[in-house]
């Protein structure tokens, strides 16, 4: 997307004739929102809605262009956010959790972006364990014709990634690998349909927002050592499906016009088994287990959040 700066008024009015415009592993229906900060200035990214906004009232000729400019300037022309998705979105694994059931991290990629950029509103309802069932059922309550940003990850439950880890720590490399091909024909089966079920829902309710949809990293990294039990098959097993799942969510998004934010070269270099890990292995609380940690959400799930929009 391109950004449209704010310029004098006889820049925005020559400038704004011409413009083309576009339409801009436990289920939980807790939100939690974060007000904006009257103080601070609008982010010069978040502009982009005010100064568009600016621009189609100048060529409109609906309102001065003195008061448009005073008003791209207004930290509430600024999109509302709502936060959907699994425990990958609600930080599992990243600490400092507003609630037990759902495991919404202060220190999740949603709260860091909306600290970061104070849109209008913010609404934080992805959950440990959802499902895509468990987003259409219980968490698009926030969601309304004004919503300006979404984001989520969905789909690595659906397939039965968490239940396939297990089976390949505690039962070994043949049963690791009769189970993940169990979890690839799913992705690439059933998971297309379902992902598209709640893409569907979103845009029915939000059908002018931007929606960003995050993946999910290549767990392990292969060749070298690795004391966590798994064969190096098992692991490129698991990095496999886990690429299957990707591929598959990216597709779906771009057909339905979404943005997918791939996570996995970030996450490179900092997988389970490298020097600087991102990823938990097993570990206590066992929820945390394969999930990104503070640094994880910070340094990867973060910054590709923050390049969609």
């Amino acid at each position: 997307m391109s950004l449209f700066l704010l310029a004098t008024p006889s820049e925005i009015l020559v400038g704004a004739l011409p413009l083309a415009l576009n339409a801009l592993l436990l289920l939980g229906t807790a939100r939690s929102s974060l007000p904006p900060c009257p103080t601070q200035e609008a982010p010069l990214k978040l502009r982009r809605w005010a100064a568009t906004a600016t621009a189609v009232s100048v060529f409109l000729g609906l309102t001065t262009l003195t008061s448009g400019v005073a008003n791209a300037d207004q930290a509430e022309a600024a999109p509302s956010y709502v936060a959907l998705g699994d425990s990958y979105s609600s930080g599992v694994g990243a600490g400092d959790y507003e609630d037990d059931t759902c495991k919404r991290s202060a220190n999740a990629y949603p709260h860091l972006w909306a600290n970061a950029n104070s849109p209008a509103s913010f609404d934080f309802t992805a959950c440990s364990g959802a499902v895509t069932d468990d987003v259409i059922n219980n968490q698009l309550g926030p969601l309304t014709e004004s919503t300006g940003l979404v984001s989520i990850s969905i789909g690595g439950n659906d397939a039965g990634f968490a239940d396939a880890m297990t089976t390949c720590v505690l039962q070994g490399e043949s049963a690791c690998m009769t189970r993940m091909e169990e979890a690839r024909s799913y992705v690439t089966g059933t998971l297309p349909g379902k992902l598209d079920g709640v893409y569907d829902a979103i845009s029915g309710k939000s059908p002018s927002a931007e929606v960003v949809v995050l993946g999910y990293p290549r767990l392990y990294k292969l060749q070298g050592e690795c004391s966590v039990g798994l064969s190096e098959k098992s692991r490129e097993a698991i990095n496999s499906v886990a690429d299957e799942i990707n591929d598959v969510t990216a597709k779906r998004a771009a057909d339905h016009g979404f943005t997918f934010a791939d996570v996995r070269d970030a996450f490179t270099g900092h997988e389970i088994c490298s020097s600087d890990e991102w990823l938990h292995s097993v570990t206590f609380p066992i929820g945390d287990s394969y999930h990104p940690t503070a640094a994880g959400q910070s340094g990867g799930y973060y910054p590709a959040m923050d390049s969609a929009v």
